[in-house]
């Protein structure tokens, strides 16, 4: 096989999200065409809607352009391979724990499983992704390392999850930490890896899913989308975000905490956020409800499509900070850890203080 240009490389990508693009848009539309009620939830259930019960496809055709990727990186670059065995166990486990949350998150679709089996799957994730080398190195000490991989994945799952409730809001800020990962990946010089085609795969997914999500959506994710994307997402995070950089020094480290702070700032927040409230109501974190930063942004009078823009806006201004912290902060100094975390405790402020205002307006 003749060796790729720069050039050529560029525009078979491009060709290839377009392609994959269409090919998720048309597989959504089938799925919408042909079963108006496969999906649908039952509405005594737990899980509250912010809108009417709508199909819930959009799982099914991420993890089809997850695969469909995957096939197509052998197709493409037939030369470049996977030729340490590390790199094949890691990136086969990712698959693996990938296709567990898929797998779970359609069967809850379908069944409405148990809340166990969903956290049991979720933890078997993690440790699949622990046992095939995908795992946080933060601190050095393994013990600490695997129980902040495991929080890191099952929380994210869960914040994935809980934060489908309300049109285009997890599609968008799903496609913003894909840039946020891609950018990285072109920053550490990695385009041929099969990583990055993978992202464009289920970012072509989720484009092509959007049209169908946006606001007045006519369909969801679902669990199985939720669960498919939580996964991944947590993957790409510890591989391109939480260890971006290797150096063992506590400088370095307050900045890969930050860096995945920021690309996941949303979930982040609203999980936090929901979390807080119902404990102090003496409730589940893990019941559903319309008491998301989201509801409590409509409650003060924004459209669903203005809530949409805005998570979309702020997860797209932590990848640009993802950008300046990579690009023009060449040395990483505790006042620039001050700087970052404090617009995280500003913005977690202002959201979870509204939904402290509109409680007490209720009363």
């Amino acid at each position: 096989m003749l060796k790729l240009t720069s050039d050529q490389v560029l525009w078979i990508y491009v060709a290839f999200t377009i392609c994959a693009t269409l090919f998720s848009f048309l597989i959504n539309g089938l799925f919408l065409k042909f079963s108006r009620t496969l999906g649908v939830k039952d509405q005594t259930e737990s899980m509250v809607r912010w809108s009417t019960s709508k199909p819930a496809f959009g799982g099914i055709s991420f993890y089809i352009m997850f695969l469909f990727a995957i096939a197509c990186y052998s197709i493409l670059f037939e030369a470049v391979t996977l030729d340490k065995e590390n790199d094949v166990v890691r990136f086969l486990g990712i698959m693996a724990a990938c296709s567990l949350g898929f797998i779970v998150g359609l069967a809850d679709d379908a069944y409405n499983t148990k809340p166990f089996l969903k956290f049991f799957a979720q933890f078997s994730s993690a440790i699949i992704l622990i046992a095939t080398g995908t795992c946080i190195n933060i601190s050095g000490i393994t013990v600490i390392d695997y129980s902040l991989t495991i929080l890191w994945v099952v929380g994210l799952m869960n914040s994935i999850n809980m934060l489908d409730n309300m049109d285009g809001i997890t599609t968008t800020v799903s496609i913003s930490v894909i840039l946020a990962a891609l950018y990285m990946i072109c920053a550490r010089g990695e385009v041929m890896s099969i990583y990055f085609i993978t992202l464009l795969g289920v970012l072509a997914g989720l484009l092509g899913f959007l049209y169908y999500n946006w606001n007045p959506s006519k369909m969801y994710m679902g669990d199985t989308g939720s669960q498919f994307l939580g996964v991944f997402l947590a993957a790409i995070g510890i591989l391109y975000l939480w260890n971006g950089h290797a150096e063992p020094d506590f400088r370095i480290q307050t900045k890969q905490f930050i860096v995945a702070l920021l690309v996941f700032i949303v979930p982040i927040i609203d999980t936090t956020t929901v979390t807080i409230n119902r404990l102090l109501k003496g409730q589940s974190p893990f019941v559903g409800g319309k008491d998301h930063t989201t509801h409590h942004l409509s409650y003060l009078g924004l459209s669903d499509r203005q809530v949409a823009l805005t998570f979309f806006g702020l997860s797209f201004l932590s990848v640009v900070f993802l950008i300046i912290i990579d690009r023009f902060i060449l040395n990483w100094e505790y006042i620039h850890f001050g700087l970052f975390l404090a617009y995280f405790l500003v913005l977690f402020g202002f959201l979870f203080g509204i939904t402290r205002v509109n409680k007490a307006r209720e009363k």
